[in-house]
């Protein structure tokens, strides 16, 4: 995959979400800088390396369809491009028309790794209490919850396991970093919905949506 550059772009994460769950779109919207989205809105997450490439494909997306930009993150080694819209339809076009100024396809996407999970039960006041009081936009963690914790390689993957764990079970959306090296995510509740949220989230980084 070539930029006019002459720079190899690398397609790290190619993930698409047909209908973002109450939970995850409004932790969305409070970190977006752009159009933030809300429930039910098609979405999709581009993660590429070089960082500065992303703002090609940006570029190309808005002015091909009328998806609106989320947020768009340029880091030291990967950028990161969240498109979201009401209808499917411009989502699914905005991917396929980035992917072909790339001249790549979905299946070269960087397969997704998981480089950590763990269920933890009965959650300890003092335990919960540290992972509320640390930088988090989500819900709080109550004592005696179960929680149930992700990490992904690359990043971007893990918004898909969040809306997927948020669809099979009842459960408090705590932590969702989804930029950088590693994606992390952190969920609780009661036993039996952390299991199923957990097996969600699992099943879905196994084998990302895409478009």
């Amino acid at each position: 995959m070539m930029a006019s550059s002459g720079a190899i772009i690398t397609l790290r994460t190619y993930v698409y979400i047909d209908a973002l769950q109450p939970q995850l779109a409004a932790y969305m919207a409070s970190v977006s800088q752009g159009y933030p989205p809300t429930p039910g809105k098609a979405c999709l997450w581009i993660e590429v390396a070089p960082g500065m490439a992303v703002h090609r494909l940006t570029d190309i997306a808005l002015k091909a369809t009328r998806v609106h930009l989320t947020q768009q993150v340029v880091e030291r080694a990967f950028g990161s491009v969240v498109l979201h819209h009401r209808d499917q339809s411009d989502v699914r076009a905005a991917g396929e028309i980035v992917l072909s100024r790339l001249g790549a396809r979905q299946e070269q996407r960087q397969r997704c790794e998981i480089a950590w999970h763990e269920i933890i039960r009965g959650m300890t006041p003092e335990h919960t209490v540290l992972i509320n009081r640390q930088t988090r936009r989500g819900s709080m963690m109550l004592p005696g919850q179960s929680m149930f914790i992700l990490e992904t390689e690359p990043a971007g993957y893990i918004i898909y396991a969040a809306n997927q764990a948020e669809k099979a079970a009842n459960i408090t959306l705590v932590d969702v970093s989804a930029v950088g090296a590693f994606g992390r995510l952190v969920v609780s509740g009661t036993e039996s919905n952390v299991d199923e949220a957990a097996a969600a989230a699992l099943a879905a980084v196994e084998a990302p949506s895409g478009t």
